[in-house]
């Protein structure tokens, strides 16, 4: 893997935002697009970059794909999981991601339960 391609993938706000999520947990499109409010179109096409850098890796159950952090790059790449582990924790958008994700888990948001996560 070439490390330009990581750095390409991590050069976008959104993916970083996705990558955070499946750092914490797996799940589909359908969970990123409510937790982060985006489109199924958006959402894909991001998920399609970080797969190609192979920073994440999906896994079919049925009609869905399940996408988790690929932790081979993590091992080879320390640096990819210092930034997930440690200086996400200090950014003010990832820290609400995570809480809308324990929100919509809360709820019992699944890709086989559609879910509205309401803010404050």
């Amino acid at each position: 893997m070439d490390i330009v391609e990581i750095l390409k993938a991590l050069a976008d706000e959104t993916r970083i935002r996705i990558l955070n999520l499946l750092y914490m947990e797996t799940l589909c499109v359908c969970d990123l697009e409510e937790i982060l409010k985006i489109s199924q179109s958006n959402a894909s096409r991001h998920i399609t970059k970080l797969k190609q850098a192979k920073l994440i890796a999906g896994e079919k159950q049925a009609q869905w794909i399940y996408y988790r952090v690929n932790e081979k790059i993590l091992e080879q790449y320390s640096f990819v999981r210092e930034l997930l582990s440690k200086e996400m924790e200090n950014d003010l958008q990832r820290q609400k991601d995570v809480v809308r994700l324990k929100r919509y888990r809360e709820l019992g948001g699944c890709c086989e339960l559609t879910v509205k996560i309401v803010d404050d």
